[in-house]
């Protein structure tokens, strides 16, 4: 096997300590260039003094200031009400609350029945989605003043 490749005839880019970690760049402080320094290209020497001082350019008679609000458009939330309760406000007692649930037969219900009925399942098979509450339709009550708040049905 041969050994290290040659040197770079150039030599490193940059200086390199011992442990061939490039140094740190060194950056300007912010602010103007100090005294003796020529400013950037492009940009004006500044003075010193702020913007808007009379006898200084760019400054006009009767200048004011705007300033521009922008609303924030609101975003309605809408209630999914669906199989899991809900927090919301009772439309009738007004109290924010978290909804109880219980199931009722629907049409989901019924059509599942005879679906079942007419597949061959009429030894009392067919009423099997009468037990299942993945079937049933969900209602949405309030816990304070019993009230139906919603219902969410499958069909």
């Amino acid at each position: 096997m041969s050994g290290p490749p040659p040197p770079y005839p150039g030599g490193p880019a940059y200086p390199v300590d011992n442990k061939g970690v490039p140094p740190p760049v060194q950056y300007p402080p912010p602010g103007p260039p100090p005294p003796g320094y020529p400013a950037h290209p492009g940009y004006p020497q500044q003075t010193g003094q702020p913007y808007g001082v009379p006898g200084q350019p760019g400054y006009t008679q009767g200048q004011t200031s705007t300033t521009v609000v922008v609303q924030q458009p609101t975003i309605a939330v809408v209630q999914q009400f669906r199989e899991a309760p809900v927090q919301t406000q009772c439309p009738h007692c007004a109290a924010q609350i978290v909804t109880a649930t219980h199931y009722d037969n629907g049409t989901f219900t019924w059509v599942i029945c005879l679906i079942l009925c007419l597949v061959g399942c009429d030894f009392f098979c067919c009423l099997i989605p009468f037990c299942v509450d993945g079937c049933k339709d969900v209602i949405h009550t309030c816990p304070n003043c019993k009230a139906m708040v919603a219902r969410w049905s499958r069909m």
